[in-house]
């Protein structure tokens, strides 16, 4: 049996495009987790490698969806080839369980792991950088500005909070937030 899993980080990722791919490649079963994958405790991935058996192959879009980090990955895969279990990483092909297959794995996830940590690093530095200007603030920048929400604010005491929204784009949950 095939049985693909797709991953993506956070909530707001789409997963779609994973689950596209996946069902491409003709897996009887998928499995996703919206959950970082520098945890090891990823529920839906927990749960599919109780599910596989001997002859079963899990297929993977790309080695980062599989493991973030290198130990982990080859913990994972000697598991998986202990039960008998083949493993196709989509962008990389199917993993052998020869030396030179486990070489090639071992190495790649090596440079996974090495890349994330550089957007992690690279992530920082930029953070670091713009916490020196003066006009610095963390987070996500404010869509309205406190003209525009006083504006909408005024307009909703003669109008319904309907009429607000259609007039100015500024949703109810917004001006409740910030009455």
């Amino acid at each position: 049996m095939k049985y693909g899993y797709a991953r993506v980080s956070t909530l707001q990722q789409d997963i779609k495009a994973q689950i596209k791919r996946l069902n491409d490649e003709g897996c009887d079963k998928i499995y996703q987790d919206k959950f970082t994958g520098t945890k090891l405790d990823r529920p839906a991935f927990n749960v599919l490698l109780q599910q596989l058996q001997e002859g079963d192959t899990l297929i993977v879009t790309k080695l980062d969806r599989f493991a973030r980090s290198t130990v982990d990955g080859i913990q994972t895969i000697r598991k998986l080839f202990d039960k008998g279990i083949r493993v196709h990483v989509l962008n990389m092909g199917l993993v052998e369980d020869t030396p030179t297959g486990k070489l090639i794995f071992n190495v790649m996830s090596a440079f996974a792991e090495f890349e994330r940590d550089m957007i992690v690093e690279r992530t920082q530095e930029g953070k670091a950088i713009a916490k020196q200007r003066k006009d610095f603030k963390e987070g996500r920048p404010k869509k309205y500005s406190n003209k525009q929400i006083k504006h909408a604010l005024q307009l909703k005491k003669s109008h319904s909070y309907k009429q607000v929204e259609e007039l100015t784009g500024i949703s109810k949950s917004t001006l409740i937030r910030n009455k």
